[in-house]
């Protein structure tokens, strides 16, 4: 049994330094662009109603879908809401947008996965406290249940978890930060 545990060892330790730093990284950016840019940039979209003006001056619904609360007891007039929850929509909608083209092109990729991983948990705060998710038990769903498909839960820490590789190994070989790097060592070297 020993010496099946070494070679399963020795074989595993051959495969992560070889793969590992090229695959994983490049597998997380992949998996990411494949399961959530889309969904995010939609939902980007749906706070821009004048347009690109939208990016200075974002649509009623962002307001709601940021601060559902607020803008109930602002009687939907976002022109009553404080000067940083103006500037939250506004970085929250420049976020959607900039953070996941980031990610899909490799740019500052560690930075970037660190702000979509924050991205997430605010999102995962208002849904559960702004938006009632916290009293839903199907949108909150259970962590070590039978069902794997809990839209809270089960889907961010998935999320984040993807997420996680790029902000600890960086966008791997095949990113904007690789040939950068790549041209830094070539100019230095």
């Amino acid at each position: 049994m020993k010496a099946l545990v070494r070679l399963s060892d020795r074989l595993g330790q051959r495969a992560e330094a070889a793969l590992g730093p090229a695959v994983l990284p490049s597998l997380a950016r992949f998996t990411f662009a494949a399961t959530l840019l889309v969904y995010y940039w939609k939902s980007g979209l749906t706070k821009l109603d004048g347009g690109l003006t939208g990016l200075v001056s974002p649509s009623l619904g962002a307001y709601a879908q940021i601060f559902p609360r607020a803008m109930a007891a602002a009687g939907y007039d976002a022109s009553q809401l404080a000067g940083w929850q103006h500037a939250v929509v506004i970085a929250g909608t420049w976020a959607e947008f900039l953070l996941p083209a980031l990610l899909l092109i490799g740019l500052v990729t560690r930075l970037a996965a660190l702000g979509m991983i924050g991205f997430v948990l605010v999102q995962t705060a208002t849904d559960l406290v702004g938006h009632g998710a916290l009293s839903d038990p199907a949108a909150l769903g259970a962590w070590f249940d039978r069902a794997p498909d809990a839209p809270i839960l089960d889907h961010r820490l998935l999320w984040v978890t993807v997420l996680a590789i790029p902000a600890l190994m960086g966008g791997g070989p095949i990113s904007v930060d690789a040939l950068l790097r790549r041209r830094a060592y070539a100019v230095s070297g």
